[in-house]
């Protein structure tokens, strides 16, 4: 099969092309109307349609005599950790905490908000919850309370799941205190709090609200899936804003196990009973759609994996994994790699491990440098396959689709559009420009199956957000060209959005904290190069004039407050006392600037400055404090 074919007849007929793929699941009722519009006028997939992705991943398999197969390999080396989990006691888990939670009270449409580390229970408490078609919204671990607390404000859950507690290499993260402070700070109050308790020797501080995890499920009785409609939302999933206050993504059923299905065969070239794992987390899309959801619906055995790419115990973590458990496809983040590569640059550990299993390695989450994609093609001596997708599509939107035609690798680029998606590069006006011409990376509408149906209480937001800049497309917030043979290359955020470590954070956010110390004036954080994370955040802080307060002191402050109100995972460590910020003549921040001036050895500096001079003022603080492409060069001035 061609490509180039196989794509066209998803574009020209979208309708014939999703129908044909959403054959492939069981449905309790098939849809007749493949493509529809929900009240707001947004297109909508198979909406008359019913049925449950618990019974598509679980139960079905087990009826078509798979259920000594092995669906989850549990492996965490940073507690010693291995479990192998048939689909037999999936659905032995799944079932029993779906009764004991119906049994709580818990029905149809009520949400609920997942708190945990990488260990099956989360992925039981995922499924569980579509079986009841209770909407589960799960929130990373590395988020302080204060983010927790927002989103149990926003989608308003009428219960949290939680873990006792996580392991971070060697430190213990307090999940359940997190929980409880979150709860603490919200307005508003979920009616339980299920705890699991790792049994690590972790004092578990008790609430009134809290109910353990595995005394419900002893007590309780199985239940079987509900049958949903296929709009009916399967979760809530939290994505950094520009406003600082994260969006709600609703993700819908039908649509999204048709598309999942979909990519595990022709986008990533998995066969049933094959292994796979992505090395993420359930608390990202990556962890929703490729840990859970997709492997399973597919019938292959998924690996969650509880540990880092390095230290834990060293950098052939991932070659271990890759060879003790045959695993045939897995996805990580460029950072990965490129942790992995600092620590072992000549791929000796490489060399140790029979990988013989692994047909595809794939990379996301970030843009992939060259360098990175070609020391892993060296090493692992298989096609290392960049692609790009976004936490509101649910799956990727550029591939190299290897399930259909493996096409020539182009570095920097993520290839080409995956079926259903019509990417186009538009200019201000919303024209479509030339090859090689940068512009705005839009959609035309509608979107395939198994993206966001909407923000969560918030349509206007998803409007404004992703509609109204380019009537009849989704604008993906991103810039980007396509050369002349249709391949696309992303060039980055076109707004306050960065990409840690595959972690998308909002500077925005960051700032404002930043803002609220009392010894400064003004401030701009930004996103700057980072050679192992892809992109760090660096603060600029103008201070008060009365200020008495050493800057030392103060950096510290800053740094522990962001750290404490987003989590470690900002990874904000670098803050900069500044005399002045450079502006327009109407005075807005030129923050991108800032971060051109650290990153760029050649730059446009723009016309409406209101002082050229501070250009120079900056760079000498880079150089001094070694930000960027200022490193190593000495300040004689």
């Amino acid at each position: 099969m061609k490509y180039q074919d196989f794509y066209n007849q998803s574009i020209e007929n979208p309708q014939d092309f999703w129908k044909e793929q959403a054959e492939n699941l069981s449905w309790y009722k098939k849809p007749k109307t493949i493509l529809g519009k929900d009240k707001y006028g947004y297109p909508q997939w198979f909406q008359d349609g019913k049925l449950n992705i618990s019974y598509l991943c679980i139960d079905k398999h087990i009826e078509d005599g798979h259920g000594n197969q092995n669906a989850i390999i549990y492996d965490s080396p940073v507690t010693n950790t291995k479990e192998f989990i048939s689909f037999n006691k999936l659905h032995s888990e799944v079932a029993r905490l779906a009764g004991g939670i119906q049994a709580l009270g818990l029905a149809k449409g009520d949400t609920v908000i997942i708190y945990m580390p990488m260990i099956p229970q989360a992925i039981y408490a995922m499924f569980a919850c579509a079986r009841l078609g209770l909407i589960h919204s799960v929130v990373f671990g590395g988020f302080a309370p204060h983010e927790l607390a927002i989103r149990i404000d926003d989608c308003k859950p009428k219960a949290v799941i939680t873990a006792s507690s996580g392991i971070e290499i060697k430190r213990i993260i307090p999940y359940k205190p997190y929980v409880d402070e979150a709860i603490s700070l919200a307005i508003h109050k979920p009616d339980m709090v299920l705890v699991f308790d790792r049994m690590l020797g972790v004092d578990i501080p008790h609430q009134s609200y809290d109910i353990d995890y595995s005394d419900l499920v002893s007590k309780s009785v199985p239940v079987e899936p509900l049958p949903v409609e296929s709009t009916h939302p399967l979760y809530i999933l939290y994505t950094s804003g520009t406003t600082g206050k994260p969006k709600g993504i609703i993700r819908d059923t039908g649509g999204y196990a048709t598309a999942l299905k979909f990519s595990m065969k022709y986008v990533y070239g998995v066969e049933k009973d094959e292994v796979y794992w992505a090395a993420s987390d359930v608390g990202w899309v990556v962890g929703h759609s490729y840990i859970v959801y997709a492997p399973l619906l597919n019938r292959n055995t998924t690996v969650l994996f509880e540990g880092k790419p390095i230290k834990t115990p060293d950098a052939s973590t991932f070659w271990r994994v890759i060879s003790e458990h045959r695993v045939n496809v897995m996805f990580t983040a460029p950072t990965a790699i490129r942790a992995i590569k600092k620590e072992d640059p000549n791929g000796e550990f490489i060399k140790r491990f029979d990988l013989s299993s692994l047909k595809y390695q794939f990379l996301a989450g970030e843009r992939c440098d060259v360098s990175t994609l070609n020391w892993t093609e060296k090493h692992l001596k298989v096609p290392v396959i960049d692609h790009w997708w976004q936490t509101e599509s649910g799956w990727p939107m550029l591939a190299n689709m290897c399930g259909v035609e493996l096409l020539l690798v182009k570095p920097g680029s993520a290839s080409v559009p995956v079926c259903g998606y019509d990417i186009q590069i538009l200019n201000e006006q919303g024209e479509e420009v030339k090859a090689d011409v940068e512009g705005f990376v839009a959609v035309k509408l509608p979107l395939p199956p198994g993206t966001l149906l909407n923000l969560w209480g918030n349509p206007e937001r998803f409007k404004s957000g992703y509609l109204n800049k380019f009537p009849g497309y989704y604008f993906s917030g991103d810039g980007g060209y396509k050369d002349e043979d249709g391949y696309v290359f992303i060039t980055g955020r076109v707004d306050d959005i960065i990409n840690v470590a595959g972690h998308r954070l909002s500077t925005a956010e960051m700032e404002e904290i930043v803002a609220s110390h009392n010894s400064v004036a003004e401030c701009a954080v930004f996103g700057v190069h980072c050679d192992l994370k892809g992109q760090k955040p660096l603060g600029l802080i103008v201070l008060k004039s009365d200020n008495e307060y050493d800057a030392s002191d103060i950096a510290y402050e800053i740094i522990s407050e962001v750290r404490h109100e987003i989590g470690a995972v900002a990874s904000f460590k670098d803050v900069l006392v500044v005399k002045r910020l450079p502006k327009t003549r109407s005075g807005k921040i030129l923050r991108k600037l800032l971060r051109n001036i650290s990153d760029e050895l050649e730059y446009n500096i723009p016309s409406t400055i209101d002082d050229v001079k501070i250009i120079s003022e900056i760079e000498n603080v880079y150089k001094l404090n070694q930000i960027g492409i200022h490193k190593n060069i000495i300040n004689h001035e």
